[in-house]
């Protein structure tokens, strides 16, 4: 079966796919929304520019779609760029990162239905300190590229996921109750390597943006 893959290049939508491609099924392309929005409630927004060098590194195709952002007409935009998929690579099926946002999920799963697509959600309420340890298993280098609730601040932009960022982030969920795997919009990431990959990524430099009040965003360059 040849899936599309919704992808941020942030470590779930990469994981989803890795995990996918473990189960023999074809990725045929990536599918990136590149919103205007910082604020998306759909998308992820930091170094999401970024994923034609991760597409490149995966050799595997990528469709972009922009879009401004709004609440529920960013959807369309999301649906428009899975027809070209499902046009251009004879894609059956949809694979996202989802791990407990209803939101995000019950939409994508509205367009897979209008579509005629099935929708696959490897990661749907699993265990997310055992997602991290597996990142880490299954060898996936990950950086930490957005903050967006205290009391994460601008140093742990740039922070690697392992063993170090486990016991630090559980810490947090015990006293804060900050979601592990950053599902409640807590962080964002973004993949530098992993088995997918046929190359390693390497940061040539990089911009650190405030985003409003206990937010901050990291904008990448790559090699």
């Amino acid at each position: 079966m040849k899936l599309g893959v919704l992808f941020s290049g942030g470590k779930d939508s990469t994981f989803a796919a890795y995990l996918v491609k473990k189960n023999g099924y074809k990725i045929a392309c990536l599918i990136s929304i590149v919103s205007e929005n910082k604020e998306s409630f759909m998308f992820h927004t930091p170094s999401i520019s970024k994923t034609s060098v991760q597409s490149e590194a995966m050799r595997i195709p990528l469709i972009v779609q922009e879009t401004k952002g709004e609440k529920e007409t960013e959807l369309m935009d999301l649906k428009k760029a899975i027809e070209k998929a499902k046009k251009e690579f004879h894609i059956e099926g949809i694979v996202t990162g989802a791990i407990e946002s209803v939101y995000q999920a019950s939409r994508v799963q509205k367009i897979c239905d209008e579509l005629n697509l099935e929708c696959f959600n490897p990661l749907w309420l699993r265990n997310q300190f055992e997602l991290l340890q597996n990142l880490i298993k299954n060898k996936f280098e990950v950086i930490i590229t957005g903050v967006f609730a205290y009391p994460l601040d601008k140093t742990w932009l740039g922070k690697k996921i392992d063993k170090k960022f486990i016991e630090e982030i559980k810490k947090l969920n015990e006293k804060y109750k900050i979601n592990p795997a950053g599902e409640g919009g807590e962080f964002e990431s973004f993949v530098l390597n992993c088995p997918l990959f046929k190359k390693k990524l390497k940061v040539k430099s990089f911009q650190d943006f405030s985003a409003g009040e206990n937010s901050w965003r990291r904008e990448l360059e790559i090699e």
